[in-house]
């Protein structure tokens, strides 16, 4: 149920921003990106544990390079690292202890991001963005 309901969040909130704008803004999926590749940190945080928020920080630094990485060039990026992030997902919970994680939460954030990547991507194709600044 969690993927689920991530994976209508996903489309909603790619939707909503489409229509209101948003989504064109070059800036909105990259800042997506650092969002959803942080909140492992903030549970590591609400856990308590000082190990897995060294851990958690250092899994961030690769989504936060692929975020500067795409906003610099292209959007194609974002869309690697998001879809990325949901693989992240899967695993997580096999890889790393992190007290703070809700059960339901790898569940969610898959169902998002591979639904943003997705919408993005599909966004991209329809609007004939290259694979550079456009």
């Amino acid at each position: 149920m969690s993927v689920l309901i991530g994976a209508t969040l996903g489309l909603a909130v790619g939707v909503f921003t489409s229509l209101i704008g948003l989504g064109r803004e070059r800036a909105f999926y990259p800042t997506v990106t650092i969002v959803v590749g942080s909140y492992y940190v903030l549970f590591a945080v609400m856990g308590g544990s000082s190990h897995s928020l060294l851990i958690e920080s250092a899994v961030l630094v690769p989504f936060l390079v692929a975020a500067v990485a795409g906003f610099k060039s292209t959007p194609w990026i974002i869309v690697a690292a998001l879809a990325a992030h949901g693989t992240l997902d899967v695993i997580h919970p096999h890889l790393i202890s992190n007290p703070g994680v809700p059960r339901w939460w790898p569940g969610f954030c898959l169902g998002y991001d591979v639904v943003a990547a997705g919408y993005l991507a599909a966004s991209l194709i329809r609007t004939g963005r290259r694979a550079d600044r456009s």
